[in-house]
């Protein structure tokens, strides 16, 4: 039986500390930092037990893009319970999967063919992962067992994903049970030479991601990268042109080429996809997160025919991609992807978002210029700003865990949603929020940067 919804936030945290271990966590910390009882969401807002509310200005963990709630996709899941709730999908099917997967191939870079369901975006990167390195053994080339990651890359936690991720406070424990990738320089546009713009930054790393192909390709399986935006690393973003660059190298030496699309994807770059900037198909497209809308768990993995072809064959061959998930294309979350995706297509979406992110960046141009912001960047509707202890050298602060705490602590007490990657503070708002609401959201972060500075 279910307990009365506690009268207070205090209450919720009592009973909340007594059982649950949050992720992404050190619990420790919740002795001085109370946790946030959230018990209703609508729109932008998220409220308290206590009856405050919270701009969720990161779209709770980059999910849901069209807010909380959203009328057209919470009536979708009311009709899809009314008629099928799960069934596995090894030996079944049911409409809303082959809709869904009907949809994404049609919306999706041209040449994708095929779509593979799991649960999450770090089991969409496993999948990609296995599914390249059995293609190349499929064809006898089974040498082929090594991939390459970018420098300051996400890709998620479990062993797979993590082992394609380049960031130390994830992989540092967990090291002896990974995987080795080769790492290739980011093509991270803060990281160039003085006056360097960023398509030379990209033609730089392009440069030294040859040198080693020209070593490695004969061993490697695929790149996987970001496209755009590397979001968990301190939302790095780097020029269209990398990708472009990128496809012709995977082409020209034979790998496979995995975007990891499940922050990036749907509408957050100013394009449905970020890979159409760079006017590029990838052999593997990975896509989580905004698919639904945040309203359920899925992940959905995009391929080619050519590597479907590969695995076709009697099941006794030993070319079966026998990987599964138990609720693979679950019909609920089926049916809320296919929800989000005809806000897509009947609401001029990325046309709307276009607009906002004019609006998010006049907001935050007078930030350009303080003392303490080293880089105001910004690629559609997710902007960062980088705050450092002197802005001409770019010195870093010798905490900024907890400079990024106080701007969050600030965000908390002035009903806004912050969460501060160490020293960025970034805006990944859901497509709902207005104009007005964009000017509250980057006003209460200026003030929280300015205490957090001082």
């Amino acid at each position: 039986m279910s307990s009365p919804l506690p009268r207070s936030n205090a209450a919720l945290a009592a009973r909340d500390l007594a059982v649950l271990w949050h992720p992404c966590t050190q619990m420790h910390d919740h002795e001085t930092l109370p946790l946030l009882p959230i018990v209703r969401a609508e729109g932008v807002w998220l409220h308290d037990a206590d009856g405050n509310r919270y701009l969720d200005a990161v779209s709770s963990w980059w999910t849901n893009v069209f807010g909380h709630r959203h009328p057209h996709l919470v009536a979708a899941l009311k009709r899809q319970l009314d008629t099928l709730d799960h069934v596995m999908l090894a030996g079944f099917t049911h409409e809303p999967a082959l809709e869904l997967a009907e949809a994404l191939v049609r919306v999706a870079p041209p040449g994708l063919a095929r779509v593979f369901y799991a649960d999450n975006g770090s089991s969409a990167v496993e999948v990609a992962l296995k599914m390249s390195f059995h293609y190349w053994r499929n064809l006898g080339r089974g040498g082929k067992q090594q991939f390459i990651a970018l420098g300051g890359g996400y890709h998620g936690e479990t062993l797979g994903a993590l082992s394609v991720t380049d960031i130390p406070l994830y992989r540092e424990t967990y090291a002896p049970l990974l995987l080795r990738p080769l790492l290739a320089p980011s093509p991270d546009a803060y990281e160039g030479e003085p006056g360097e713009t960023p398509r030379e930054v990209a033609a730089r790393r392009l440069a030294d991601l040859r040198a080693l192909l020209e070593r490695e390709a004969a061993q490697t399986c695929a790149v996987i990268v970001e496209p755009l935006v590397q979001c968990a690393g301190g939302m790095r973003m780097y020029d269209p042109s990398y990708l472009t660059g990128l496809r012709a190298l995977c082409d020209e030496f034979g790998i496979h080429l995995i975007a990891d699309e499940i922050a990036v994807g749907f509408g957050r770059t100013g394009t449905l996809f970020a890979c159409e900037q760079g006017n590029i198909t990838p052999d593997f497209l990975c896509l989580s997160k905004g698919l639904t809308g945040g309203m359920l768990p899925l992940s959905a993995v995009l391929t080619t025919q050519i590597v479907y072809d590969a695995f076709y064959a009697e099941y006794a061959s030993g070319k079966a991609f026998l990987h599964s998930h138990s609720y693979t294309g679950n019909p609920l979350a089926c049916r809320a992807a296919l929800a989000t995706l005809e806000l897509f297509r009947d609401e001029p979406v990325i046309a709307r978002n276009r607009e906002l992110a004019a609006c998010l960046a006049r907001e935050l141009d007078p930030l350009r210029e303080h003392p303490n912001v080293a880089d105001v960047r910004q690629t559609g509707m997710i902007a960062a700003v980088e705050l450092v202890r002197d802005r001409r050298t770019r010195e870093p602060f010798p905490s900024a865990e907890r400079r990024g705490l106080r701007v969050y602590r600030h965000g908390l007490q002035h009903e806004m949603l912050l969460r501060p990657l160490g020293n960025v503070v970034y805006f990944m708002p859901p497509y709902v929020i207005t104009p007005e609401q964009i000017a509250a959201m980057v006003r209460v972060a200026r003030d929280g940067i300015e205490r957090a500075v001082t």
